[in-house]
C-alpha cells in the first residue's frame, strides 16, 4: 500500500507548477529529517499526504487522511545521513515527515492553549523542558523521556488526579506517530515548533517533572 497513481500524478503535477518552490520544500524536509535522525537520534517514517481532500494511501475509507505512516515505506532510522534521507524522499516525493514515538521519546498531549500557558509557567520555574510541537488541530505535544505513556495514569494518581480523562491530557507511546515540521497534517496546515529541539534539551525530561504543571494548567483551562 502506498501512493496511488492518481495521487502521485497530482503531486508531480503540483511539483511542476511550483517548480523551484517544490524543490526548495523537499530540500527543507530532507534537511529537517537529517537533523532529526543525525542530531537528535529520532527515527523517522514517511507519511501520507492529503491530496485533493483524499488520502494519498489510496483507501477511500482511510480513518486518518494524510496523517498516518505509509505501510510500504521503510523507516529511516536514527543516524541516517542527509544523502540517505534525500534518496528516501526522491523515491517517494510528497511524503510527510512523521516521528516514531516510544523509542527515543514519548509525548504528552494537551490542548494548544493549555500547552502554551504551561510552557511559559515551566520556563519561569526553571524546570527542564524538551521540544514541543503544535498541530493545526490545536494540540500541543511535549517530548519527554520514553516510558511516560505507560506511567502516566499512576503518575497523575500520585499527584491527586484520579480522573485523567477530565484533564484532556494523554500520553503517546510505542505504536504512535507524530507529524513533524515542516510537514502539514491532513492538509489542514503545517505542524510547528512551539519549542524547537536544541542542545539545551538534548536530554529529554522525565514526565514527572512536567506533569504537575501540565495537569494543573489543563484542569484550569477546562474550568
Amino acid at each position: 500500500m502506498g501512493f496511488t497513481i492518481g495521487g502521485m500524478r497530482e503531486i508531480r503535477s503540483g511539483a511542476r507548477r511550483r517548480g523551484r518552490s517544490y524543490r526548495s520544500s523537499r530540500s527543507s524536509e530532507c534537511t529537517a529529517v537529517a537533523e532529526y535522525t543525525g542530531l537528535w537520534g529520532w527515527d523517522v517514517v514517511r507519511g501520507a499526504r492529503a491530496v485533493g481532500g483524499a488520502c494519498s494511501c489510496g483507501r477511500t475509507n482511510c480513518p486518518a487522511p494524510g496523517a498516518h505512516p505509509l505501510e510500504c515505506a521503510p523507516g529511516i532510522p536514527a543516524g541516517a545521513t542527509l544523502d540517505e534521507v534525500t534518496r528516501a524522499w526522491t523515491e517517494m516525493p510528497g511524503a510527510s515527515v512523521m516521528l516514531a514515538v516510544g523509542r527515543a521519546f514519548d509525548a504528552i498531549e494537551v490542548a494548544e492553549s493549555a500547552g502554551r500557558r504551561a510552557l511559559a509557567r515551566l520556563e519561569r520555574l526553571g524546570l527542564p523542558v524538551g521540544p514541543v510541537t503544535v498541530s493545526p488541530e490545536g494540540r500541543a505535544h511535549f517530548f519527554v523521556a520514553p516510558g511516560a505513556a505507560a506511567e502516566l495514569p499512576s503518575l497523575l494518581y500520585r499527584l491527586g488526579w484520579d480522573d485523567p480523562a477530565s484533564l484532556d491530557l494523554r500520553g503517546l507511546g510505542p505504536g504512535t506517530y507524530l507529524t513533524a515540521p515542516p510537514s502539514d497534517r491532513g492538509g489542514r496546515g503545517p505542524v510547528r515548533w512551539l519549542r524547537p529541539p536544541s542542545p539545551d534539551c538534548a536530554a529529554l525530561p522525565e514526565a514527572r517533572l512536567l506533569l504537575g504543571t501540565l495537569a494543573y494548567v489543563a484542569h484550569r483551562s477546562r474550568v
